[in-house]
């Protein structure tokens, strides 16, 4: 029992236990954790199908473009929409609650200064 005392928890860990800051990573995780899971399996189907289905992906679609070099393509269009997506749900859902967690958390800052 060297020491008894209880530390009272600092601001970020009263931030971080908040019902705004809980329900905001919530919802960050609802979004992210599906989206990584999509993008990631679009990918290593990708790879899979290049080392397993070689005639599959080697077959040409116009001229010498094949079915692999197009899929190797949709991989950068895939990221990019991921990407836009994720911007603007951000814009949309995580950063007005993100905002008011700081805005709260500065003038509990400044209560603390005076």
């Amino acid at each position: 029992m060297a020491n008894d005392v209880q530390e009272e928890p600092t601001l970020a860990e009263e931030v971080q236990r908040s019902d705004e800051f809980v329900e905001m990573r919530r919802k960050f995780r609802g979004f992210v954790f599906p989206m990584t899971i999509a993008g990631l399996t679009w990918y290593f189907l990708y790879v899979l199908c290049a080392v397993f289905a070689h005639d599959f992906m080697s077959k040409k679609v116009i001229g010498n473009i094949n079915i692999g070099l197009i899929f190797g393509l949709l991989q950068f269009v895939s990221t990019f929409a991921i990407t836009m997506l994720y911007v603007r749900w951000a814009d949309k859902e995580f950063d007005p609650r993100a905002e008011a967690i700081a805005t709260k958390m500065k003038a509990r800052m400044a209560e603390g200064e005076k």
